[in-house]
């Protein structure tokens, strides 16, 4: 679901997923049997998670090209982004 979305929505959004719960080769391993395309950060301290005020899995930040947070949620609220974007 998010690998479509941000195929059909490439001209407008840059969809970066973030890792964080398990260890790097699990999460490189999920990778690679996925075909996950988009970039994956990996954040093994939570730092990312405490900066957008993420408590629970899936959430999701639209962010301006600068970096200002637009907007979070809890989920993944595609057609709520779709309509900011």
């Amino acid at each position: 679901m998010v690998e479509q979305f941000a195929r059909d929505n490439e001209d407008k959004v840059t969809v970066i997923g973030l890792g964080t719960q398990d260890d790097e080769d699990l999460a490189a391993d999920f990778l690679s049997r996925t075909g996950y395309g988009h970039p994956l950060l990996w954040d093994s301290g939570f730092d990312s998670w405490n900066h957008f005020g993420f408590r629970i899995q899936p959430s999701a930040a639209l962010l301006a090209p600068d970096g200002e947070i637009l907007e979070t949620w809890v989920g993944l609220p595609l057609s709520e982004v779709r309509e900011l974007i």
